[in-house]
């Protein structure tokens, strides 16, 4: 591990000298990938560099034992060197954790209105709006593909792209089953009722990960649904595109532009069928889009939301570390529950390292 560590350090060093090289600098392109490169192994080259001198003093501390005036400062520095070293080996294990190959990229969500009437859909209405709020906070970039809603202002389903660093690396646990637990607006009798939605999480993917055969695809056109005065009526902007070997059906018509809407659509059926592709090939993974979402039955819920407690319960979470404040939650203030979430992922993926 620590010869791995080592050159690490040493990859580090060298992508900081070639930096500040007056041909790296005068190339944009060639700069950012070296930037890029150097943030990427900087944790682990600092970590190291810690663990040298932690060790370093830990065999200072040794030398000073045999000082019976120094005995009693050198039990101290000895102990304090092995707590930093124990610390940094946690901290170390966890850095060389694999990677996400996709925690950097952009992020393809849709949500839809499961169990629960109109209910559901007004509820599916709400993560949407809750996803916004997040993203914006974020400095994220938001763009809706596709919307199919009811009305009283519910969704039945959409689609939409959520672009900004490290989106994937912070949405992808919200996959699974949401369930909310409250009166609905519809309900005249003041009972609270148990409704959900269903949220699929892709990374975006790049033409250059996964090509489509043009010759798989069956392209429609049609005059969008939603507002937009005139034009809606007058222009068949909307397209859908058939995924003729899967089945997969992708619809977008938010742009006015044919060619966004095509260009987007594709965008969408990419990322569907490189999912689709990658959970195949995962022994773990038995099914597909279900893994993510289920059908939508209550008892499939990865999250709930109470709305009489005023709490927001993660299902994948322990004790109190599971419970948090709906109204902030529910007004896009995630990052405590995502961090959360985050933890616990990264434990259960120490635990299985260990065990292997």
């Amino acid at each position: 591990m620590l010869e791995r560590l080592r050159l690490v350090k040493n990859q580090y060093e060298e992508l900081l000298r070639r930096m500040e090289e007056p041909e790296t600098y005068a190339d944009p392109a060639l700069y950012a990938k070296c930037e890029k490169e150097a943030r990427e192994k900087r944790p682990l080259a600092e970590a190291y560099a810690a663990y040298v001198k932690a060790q370093g003093d830990l065999e200072g501390a040794k030398e000073l034992l045999g000082d019976p005036e120094m005995r009693e400062l050198a039990q101290e520095e000895l102990q304090q060197a092995k707590a930093e070293l124990e610390r940094l080996e946690k901290e170390i294990r966890f850095l060389l954790l694999p990677k996400d190959p996709n925690d950097g990229k952009n992020v393809i969500m849709e949500i839809r209105g499961g169990v629960g009437g109109e209910e559901a859909m007004l509820f599916a209405a709400d993560l949407y709006r809750m996803y916004s709020m997040y993203a914006e906070a974020k400095g994220w970039k938001t763009e809706l593909a596709n919307l199919s809603d009811t009305e009283l202002g519910g969704i039945k389903e959409c689609s939409f792209v959520i672009e900004g660093e490290g989106a994937y690396s912070r949405l992808k646990f919200e996959a699974g089953v949401h369930c909310v637990k409250r009166v609905p607006a519809t309900e005249s009798a003041g009972r609270i009722h148990t409704s959900t939605a269903t949220v699929a999480v892709l990374p975006e993917v790049e033409e250059v990960d996964f090509r489509l055969d043009p010759n798989e695809l069956k392209i429609d056109t049609y005059r969008s649904s939603g507002a937009g005065g005139q034009h809606v009526n007058k222009t068949e902007s909307a397209i859908r595109i058939t995924h003729l070997p899967t089945g997969l059906v992708v619809e977008c018509q938010d742009e006015r532009s044919q060619y966004k809407n095509k260009d987007r659509a594709m965008q969408i059926l990419r990322a569907k069928l490189y999912e689709r592709e990658q959970r195949s090939q995962a022994a773990a993974v038995a099914e597909e889009r279900r893994s993510q979402v289920g059908s939508g039955e209550r008892s499939e819920r990865v999250r709930t939301y109470r709305y009489k407690d005023n709490l927001v319960v993660d299902h994948r979470l322990e004790g109190e570390s599971r419970s948090f404040s709906l109204a902030a939650v529910i007004n896009g203030e995630l990052d405590g529950l995502i961090d959360a979430l985050v933890t616990h992922d990264q434990a259960e993926r120490l635990s299985r390292q260990a065990e292997d």
